[in-house]
C-alpha cells in the first residue's frame, strides 16, 4: 500500500469514527467537521482530531460548546478550529 492509499484510509477511518461516537450530538458535530474539513488537516491536525475523538463525549460536547473550560493536555487550538467552524455554520446555539 502506498503512503497515498494509507493517508485515504486513515482518513475514511476518521471519518467514519467522527459520524459513529455514540451520542447523536457529538455525531453531528465531529461528523460534519469531518465531512468538511479532513480533505485540509495535514497530520499534525490528523492527530490532534483523532486524540480528540478519544474524548468522552460529554466532556467534548461541554469543550466545544463553551460550558467547560478545556484542560491543559487537550488541544485546545485544534478545539477551537471545530468549535469555529460549528459557529460559522450555526450548529452551535447557545
Amino acid at each position: 500500500m502506498t503512503t497515498h492509499d494509507e493517508d485515504a484510509v486513515r482518513r475514511r477511518k476518521i471519518g467514519f469514527r467522527a459520524w459513529h461516537r455514540g451520542t447523536r450530538e457529538m455525531d453531528l458535530i465531529m461528523g460534519r467537521f469531518a465531512d468538511a474539513m479532513l480533505p485540509t488537516l495535514d497530520e499534525a491536525a490528523l492527530d490532534s482530531f483523532e486524540a480528540l475523538m478519544e474524548q468522552p463525549d460529554p466532556d467534548l460536547y461541554k469543550w466545544v460548546s463553551g460550558e467547560a473550560p478545556v484542560p491543559p493536555d487537550v488541544d485546545a487550538a485544534f478545539l477551537a478550529r471545530i468549535r469555529d467552524f460549528h459557529a460559522a455554520t450555526g450548529a452551535l446555539r447557545g
